[in-house]
């Protein structure tokens, strides 16, 4: 099932006035990093919502399926009428085919995965150290979306985005636009490969070095 996480929100938020509900966006689950275990908000608040989808671990973004899990029944009943009402109640068979699939045998390949992100988030970390300083590595405990903390660069946002994009040539998340406690970070993807995250951190370091 797959409905807008603002409507959803709102439809839970409507079911109890009196009770707060947690809906809880889990799609990066799957991807915890050496030394970190991850806890489906369920384990705790069994009346939670949880959201969780193949698309992200899997690559399958395009084929728009994902999961809802809601063990309260009168809610649960709540949310498939909204869904139905949004349009989002039948399912491309295509999506369903290849969750499926994904999901009964794709272990291997998920755990291959996580191993060569793991690689890649080491790579950036003694590439940073060594070649960038000025920049601080956040070290991350999942997913495959790393924070970098540039503020020791002494720029504004905006100088700082103009030197990751018009110096580095690169296209990377701005902090400042996830809120005021990102402003002076950066994030990026290191789900790609080996060889194109060192052009990238070299484009880096070198527009650092000719600030």
């Amino acid at each position: 099932m797959r409905i807008a996480l603002a409507q959803l929100n709102q439809t839970v938020g409507d079911f109890d006035g009196n009770v707060a509900r947690i809906v809880a966006d889990e799609i990066h689950a799957d991807f915890e990093l050496p030394g970190h275990v991850h806890h489906p908000i369920l384990s705790f608040s069994p009346d939670a919502v949880m959201l969780i989808s193949a698309t992200k671990t899997f690559n399958l973004a395009g084929l728009q399926i994902s999961n809802i899990f809601v063990s309260n029944q009168p809610m649960r009943r709540r949310i498939r009428q909204e869904i139905s009402r949004a349009g989002y109640s039948q399912l491309n068979v295509m999506g369903m085919v290849a969750c499926k699939a994904a999901y009964a045998h794709g272990e291997e390949w998920l755990e291959e995965l996580k191993t060569y992100l793991t690689g890649n988030l080491n790579f950036v970390r003694s590439f940073i150290s060594a070649r960038i300083p000025e920049i601080r590595l956040v070290e991350p405990e999942g997913t495959y979306l790393v924070w970098l903390d540039c503020r020791a660069l002494g720029l504004n946002d905006k100088a700082l985005d103009e030197l990751v994009i018009q110096r580095a040539k690169l296209w990377l998340d701005g902090g400042h636009m996830f809120g005021q406690g990102g402003s002076g970070f950066q994030r990026v993807n290191i789900a790609c490969p080996r060889s194109l995250l060192e052009q990238a951190m070299e484009q880096l370091a070198a527009a650092v070095a000719s600030r």
